[in-house]
């Protein structure tokens, strides 16, 4: 998903687990010269071999262990050109990894996957959540990448992990001039980082780009058209290759589905709506275990009021986090978002709270850190500055200080908790250094084969309605919508029977089910 810029504009892979470390692969990926065009490109040969330790820009980590029935991992480099302008031109290596399909003989083809973000590792991603789609492998060779300016895809660096805990330790809602002057002098000095360290790169790693990427990935892998699973951003991802290659697009899923008609305000807006609905749905289910609730209030509004005044108690004095590491409100906001991404992570979000309440910030802390991408070492993955800079060349907007500030009270009605953080947000590209490239992507795909789109109903981070116009604008007999009546973001990987059986025939036995299909 396309996060709001809020809290130093970090993501999260859908459906990624609170607090485990994720594994990965390859070698490190670079940049050629004299490329020979895409021609040339699309029938180069991938040397697959098997995955080594994931990078520090991957997250760390251990490699990846084989599948059940012993199947192991395989991670290649891929050459695509840098700038598709200039197809002759420079190359960058994008790193990929596979499981081998397990009924070779009625293999239907490569599955491509895009867990979301922008800015998320496919390479560390895949392996971690591959139990989920192991149906799937019987007749796809299950195949992810880093995109390009993620991990090991030549990716965008920043600052190092030293600036990063205190970039992510910040006030980001500012309540006067001076802390004004600080938010904004920080914004501007994580951008010229990231062009000191990455500023070649920074105009060429947009979704239009990626969407590029994955045809020539299509071709290389020898697929005729493209399988494809899109989760959070990776449905944005997806829509713009259906409108870039309609011709060319297979058996498609969009699961988590981003609303590609609205601008960044309105996304933003969206968000603290749909985070608001998820933290009341969460208050509601603390009230009904009665005397099990370790909160204080009788309503959800009470609960809401003391979640509004621990934020603001932090705000003025942060509690012990972790060692040296105080939880600020930055963080403990952050950690809140993190635990509403999916039902199970309520009972983290309880403990949290009432840990936070007397004095142990070192849970939140904890679950800040998974969110932003903070190893326990210290180290950082960089997922922060990749979802940052596709954001940022993506998106037009460009927010500054006195247009912000206008916006603030709507946000705070939509939410009391969450609106000031998102709010803020919307200055997250306002020091870019590179021009963002629309107000809305395109996604429009007539002549595309049915691509099946799924909304949640409880889904935070996309809300459900952007599923509904998600098809609208792939276009008539395209777009193919199923409902999920859930909390969490996403669908697929809930667990829900229905869901998964709609899916998989659709994936496998090519059965498309019918438009306005509800689960469960």
């Amino acid at each position: 998903m396309p996060t709001s810029a809020a809290l130093r504009a970090t993501a999260v892979l859908a459906a990624t687990a609170v607090l485990v470390s994720l594994a990965g692969c390859s070698d490190n990926g670079g940049k050629g010269k004299g490329g020979n065009g895409e021609k040339d490109l699309a029938a180069q040969k991938l040397d697959w071999e098997d995955c080594p330790a994931p990078s520090a820009a991957e997250g760390g980590g251990a490699s990846p262990s084989p599948l059940s029935g012993g199947t192991t991992w395989q991670c290649a480099f891929m050459d695509v050109p840098r700038d598709y302008a200039k197809p002759d031109g420079d190359t960058i290596e994008l790193a990929l990894i596979r499981a081998k399909a397990r009924d070779t003989k009625n293999r239907i083809g490569s599955l491509l996957f895009n867990f979301g973000g922008p800015g998320g590792s496919g390479v560390t991603g895949l392996p971690s959540l591959a139990a989920n789609y192991e149906r799937l492998r019987s007749h796809y060779d299950l195949v992810s990448f880093d995109p390009r300016g993620v991990g090991r895809s030549v990716g965008i660096q920043c600052k190092d992990d030293k600036e990063l805990d205190e970039y992510y330790a910040q006030d980001s809602t500012p309540d006067d001039a001076a802390e004004e002057k600080t938010f904004t002098d920080s914004l501007a000095s994580f951008a010229s980082a990231c062009e000191d360290n990455s500023g070649e790169d920074l105009p060429y790693v947009g979704t239009t780009n990626a969407a590029r990427d994955m045809d020539l990935m299509r071709r290389v892998l020898g697929d005729e058209r493209l399988h494809y699973f899109g989760i959070s951003y990776g449905t944005e991802l997806g829509g713009v290759y259906a409108h870039l290659f309609p011709k060319r697009v297979g058996r498609a899923v969009f699961d988590a589905v981003v609303d590609p008609t609205k601008s960044a305000e309105q996304g933003s807006l969206s968000q603290a709506r749909g985070f608001q609905l998820a933290l009341e749905n969460f208050a509601k289910d603390c009230l009904d275990r009665g005397d099990a609730c370790t909160l204080p209030g009788n309503t959800v509004k009470e609960i809401e009021d003391f979640i509004v005044g621990l934020l603001k108690r932090l705000d003025k004095k942060p509690v012990k986090g972790i060692g040296n590491r105080e939880l600020t409100q930055s963080h403990a906001a952050n950690g809140i978002l993190q635990t509403l991404y999916s039902q199970e992570y309520w009972k983290y979000l309880e403990q949290g709270l009432d840990d936070t309440d007397g004095g142990n910030g070192e849970l939140l802390l904890s679950l800040s850190d998974a969110l932003n991408g903070r190893q326990p070492d210290g180290s950082y993955s960089n997922i922060g500055a990749a979802n940052t800079a596709i954001n940022c060349v993506d998106s037009k907007a460009r927010f500054d200080m006195a247009q912000t500030k206008a916006k603030l009270r709507e946000f705070r009605e939509v939410s009391p908790v969450f609106g000031d953080f998102l709010g803020w947000g919307l200055m997250g590209c306002s020091e870019w250094p590179v021009e963002g490239e629309r107000d809305t992507p395109d996604v429009s795909a007539p002549g595309s084969a049915p691509i099946l789109v799924i909304g949640n109903t409880g889904d935070p981070a996309t809300p459900y309605a952007g599923a509904k116009k998600m098809a609208d604008e792939l276009g008539k007999g395209v777009g193919i919508v199923l409902t999920y009546k859930g909390e969490g973001h996403g669908a697929y990987n809930s667990g829900d029977k229905c869901v998964q059986a709609a899916v998989d025939a659709y994936l496998l036995r090519g059965k498309v089910p019918a438009d306005g299909t509800v689960c469960p």
